[in-house]
């Protein structure tokens, strides 16, 4: 599937709709450079809350600077709608017992579908509680992620919380490219590994 057409499909009957009321949308957002392209296209059609949850980071100092480095671009960035900001517990515990089994597991295998999963379905339940019409995550912008994977996995959560996924595949049309520009106009402090212990240690680009 095309997620990239699918997005543009949602967005073109809201922008059919100008006199309707702005859509809701909750963006788990993975760090502050990952969220700079999506803030900027998305905050056209959307009134977004960027949902901080990643209980997957190490050491706590990152998870502190990550965390104050996405407060800091929505604070700086013109947007056309508003943008608020949500920090999800920091529970790198929960993490740690999901993946119990999988620590010698391949970057890109079944510990990182593990740790999708627990940040989509957190996100899932937000979006739910707090009356979103759609969630969704800035991780489809990264070329080391599976796009594929992370829409399936939303679409799962989406389903079983009774809300909708927006999908997405943010690298496309330049939109890794573009979060890379905005990185160096904001001065983004950008991540030399994913987040986790094991990302850290293999050297794995977020």
């Amino acid at each position: 599937m095309n997620y990239q057409l699918e997005l543009d499909k949602i967005i073109n009957r809201i922008k059919s709709e100008p006199t309707a009321k702005v859509p809701k949308l909750l963006i788990h957002s993975c760090c502050a450079p990952c969220s700079s392209y999506v803030l900027e296209y998305l905050s056209d059609y959307f009134a977004i809350t960027v949902y901080y949850y990643n209980p997957n980071i190490y050491p706590e100092s990152e998870y502190i600077r990550r965390v104050k480095e996405q407060e800091r671009l929505i604070k700086s960035m013109p947007l056309k709608n508003p943008v608020s900001f949500i920090e999800g517990k920091y529970e790198p515990q929960k993490y740690y017992d999901l993946i119990k089994g999988h620590e010698k597991d391949s970057e890109g295998g079944d510990r990182c579908m593990i740790c999708y999963r627990m940040r989509l379905e957190e996100a899932a339940k937000a979006a739910q509680q707090g009356g979103y019409e759609f969630f969704t995550t800035t991780l489809t912008i990264s070329p080391h992620k599976n796009a594929d994977k992370l829409n399936e996995i939303g679409e799962e959560v989406a389903s079983i919380y009774g809300v909708l996924f927006l999908p997405s595949d943010f690298k496309k049309r330049n939109g890794y490219k573009r979060s890379i520009e905005l990185s160096k106009e904001y001065g983004l402090y950008r991540q030399d590994y994913c987040g986790c212990i094991f990302s850290q240690r293999a050297g794995k680009k977020a």
